[in-house]
């Protein structure tokens, strides 16, 4: 077989690759059956103590540290949460003691009502993971 057949075969194996590999997805790769759902689940005991301040304040008060920020829409734009309208998602700042700014620390709530949330998680790395809080409300 000559060179130029190698380099044609192996680009056709190569397109048939990547075409398979998009037609399952990242589903097949993560195990996922959601786009962007999260798997991991904690409890708020393992949360920072700070978080523990935020969800009484959403389920109460309302008192934030960052009223300009919390509460506003999150966009869910890394795609992280599960896909849900525009409108869906709220973020809240988990302060991280000793810095003088907001920090990486959220907790995102979606759908409900503003303090009956249906949908409760947390990310310490800015949005890069999150967990689900099952126990947010309990």
């Amino acid at each position: 077989m000559s060179t130029r057949n190698n380099r044609l075969a192996g680009g056709v194996a190569g397109a048939a690759i990547v075409l398979v590999a998009g037609y399952f997805g990242l589903d097949a790769v993560t195990g996922d059956d959601e786009p962007g759902a999260t798997g991991d689940t904690c409890t708020v005991a393992s949360l920072p103590g700070q978080a523990d301040d935020v969800i009484d304040s959403i389920l109460g008060d309302g008192d934030f540290e960052h009223p300009d920020h919390d509460g506003k829409h999150f966009g869910n734009y890394e795609g992280r949460l599960p896909e849900e309208p525009g409108s869906y998602y709220r973020e809240y700042t988990v302060s991280t003691p000793g810095l003088d700014h907001r920090g990486a620390r959220r907790i995102v709530v979606g759908g409900g009502t503003d303090t009956d949330p249906d949908v409760w998680y947390y990310t310490a790395d800015h949005y890069e993971s999150f967990c689900s809080i099952p126990d947010a409300e309990d």
